[in-house]
């Protein structure tokens, strides 16, 4: 019986897909064979999603190389394409050339160097932690393994500068491998201005030429702020954001008062009970770190001037309340009374300054006074004295012992620097009114980004109605009179209590 039509056309149906399956098959496994076993290049010869220099060999072997799967995924694709662009926009503005020696940090992939090897810039090496050769070295951001003015380009993405621990040294390595006139690209997170200036002061001896927003390629970084620094030819610091004067003082930083204007406004009555109305002013507080990023400082610091015991503040308040961004700051405890020294001995990350904060280095004496109603051992040792001048002195019926009172000015001066994050709690029982001049006149409060400040004034007595303190000559127009002139001056500055 003669074989039907139908069943020829089937037969032949089913080779011809047999034969297209197999067609498949064999692509599929010389590309396999190509990336992740010759380890060649692709060639016209090859079949490639994408052209690969020759240059390149992607059979990388080891922890952490990844295999041709994360060089042929669609996240390396998307990245490559996102930096391919980006870096061709730089070559168009002049900041990069095919001649240019380039560097890309902290970049575990090489997505970065490989895009700059695809747009012809040949001449590009990475570094991260962990090498993946070809395209990446072993080096760390804070300790880069080459030589001084080695690049002419050094790109930094990803937002990897903002998640350093270590800003300051990274940007002191990229300064130092960078030639004179090379200019260095960031992908940074930095939208708002203090986090902007932040970033300048850790390249003071570069310039910025460009600064714009860019559309991320990813979820972890939708917007991102591209920053362009060129080093200058002689590496002498060409940008200050210190107002520094003649007589040695400074003016705050102008863009400091647009945090200012978001601050609190300050209890502009004297409240009738005021142990009540300030503590619960701490629920109205706006931190500066819960209006900007304060990832591009170099330290975070905590100064405590008048701490008294360790759960007075720093551990009942600061180091459960206060936010941080996930930072760790080293805090300096501040308190003459003798009776707390002990406790801080215990505790890790705190330095302790046995002494009182005072305008200059003398002797100087610790009252340690007395509530109407209540006997001088009861308060002693509680932190709640008043320093005075030996010469000062006299006519006191409490209790009296001698101390040592430093610089607190030229103490802060020394200790921290503008690329610091620095904040500041003062409860120095009326001592205020002479260390914050002093703080203005020698420009240690452009040092301070944040400050908790306790005003003493003749209040009134929870023990006794209708009496005021006479402990304390100031009144509370003064107290909002210091505040005020804080403020003015672009000091973001708190009621305390």
């Amino acid at each position: 019986m003669e074989p039907t039509a139908g069943g020829k056309s089937g037969f032949l149906r089913n080779v011809l897909v047999r034969l297209l399956l197999f067609g498949v098959f064999i692509i599929i496994v010389r590309f396999a064979y190509v990336i992740t076993i010759a380890g060649e290049s692709c060639t016209v010869g090859d079949f490639c999603f994408f052209s690969v220099p020759e240059s390149l060999n992607f059979a990388v072997s080891g922890p952490g190389s990844g295999g041709g799967a994360l060089y042929t995924s669609k996240d390396w694709i998307k990245a490559v394409q996102f930096y391919s662009s980006a870096f061709q926009d730089l070559i168009s503005a002049g900041y990069l050339t095919p001649e240019s020696k380039s560097l890309c940090v902290e970049t575990p992939t090489g997505r970065d160097v490989f895009a700059l090897k695809e747009i012809g810039v040949s001449d590009s090496i990475g570094i991260s932690k962990r090498a993946s050769k070809p395209l990446v070295k072993a080096g760390e951001a804070h300790r880069i393994p080459f030589g001084d003015n080695t690049f002419d380009f050094v790109f930094f993405g990803e937002g990897g500068l903002d998640r350093s621990s270590r800003p300051s040294e990274v940007a002191s390595e990229i300064v130092r491998t960078l030639k004179p006139e090379g200019f260095a690209v960031f992908h940074v997170k930095a939208k708002d201005t203090y986090s902007f200036n932040s970033f300048l002061d850790l390249f003071g001896c570069c310039r910025v030429v460009k600064s714009h927003d860019i559309d991320g390629f990813n979820s972890s970084m939708p917007f991102i702020r591209e920053i362009v620094v060129r080093k200058d030819s002689d590496g002498a610091i060409v940008h200050e954001n210190v107002n520094q004067n003649s007589n040695g003082t400074c003016s705050v930083s102008g863009y400091k008062q647009e945090f200012v204007r978001q601050a609190e406004p300050l209890i502009a009555e004297e409240p009738l009970k005021p142990w009540i109305t300030l503590k619960r002013n701490i629920r109205n507080i706006k931190y500066l770190p819960s209006m900007v990023d304060i990832s591009f400082k170099n330290r975070y610091v905590y100064v405590d001037v008048g701490a008294r015991s360790y759960g007075s503040s720093i551990g009942s308040w600061f180091r459960k309340q206060y936010p941080k961004q996930n930072k760790t700051f080293h805090v300096y405890a501040i308190e003459a009374d003798k009776t707390f020294h002990q406790e801080y001995g215990l505790k890790k990350g705190i330095t302790l300054l046995p002494y009182a904060a005072w305008v200059k280095n003398e002797t100087l004496t610790f009252e340690i006074t007395r509530d109407p109603g209540k006997k001088v051992e009861e308060v002693k040792g509680r932190g709640m004295g008043r320093i005075q001048p030996v010469q000062s002195a006299g006519g006191f019926d409490g209790e009296v012992e001698i101390i040592q009172g430093f610089d607190f000015a030229d103490w802060l001066k020394n200790t921290v620097s503008k690329k610091d994050f620095v904040v500041m709690k003062m409860d120095v029982e009326g001592t205020e009114f002479d260390l914050i001049p002093r703080l203005f006149e020698t420009g240690a409060i452009c040092l301070v980004d944040e400050i908790f400040l306790e005003c003493h004034y003749n209040r009134w007595q929870r023990c006794c109605p209708g009496q005021r303190s006479s402990k304390y000559e100031k009144t509370y127009d003064q107290c909002l009179d210091l505040f005020k002139s804080l403020r003015r001056s672009g000091v973001l500055v708190h009621q305390w209590w």
